[in-house]
């Protein structure tokens, strides 16, 4: 079974929502770019001073894109 990782972006402050769905934008063209296969992005508010973005990846690739795009966090991706 190949697990899925969620890569996840925090931003803070009065502009976090449109900052994350801008970072969102930057993920597409980073998966298009490198060609990863299916591509799981989005962003989300959760009230107006927090918002992230992520993207999902296999496992396989978790530590190469960690290491080039530098997320905040992440967590086990369940569909």
């Amino acid at each position: 079974m190949n697990r899925k990782i969620k890569l996840i972006w925090d931003f803070r402050g009065p502009t976090a929502s449109k900052t994350a769905e801008h970072h969102e934008i930057h993920l597409k063209e980073y998966i298009k770019f490198k060609d990863l296969g299916p591509s799981i992005t989005g962003h989300q508010q959760i009230d107006e001073m927090y918002s992230f973005a992520f993207m999902v990846v296999e496992e396989k690739n978790m530590i190469m894109i960690r290491d080039v795009l530098k997320p905040h966090r992440a967590e086990l991706y369940q569909e």
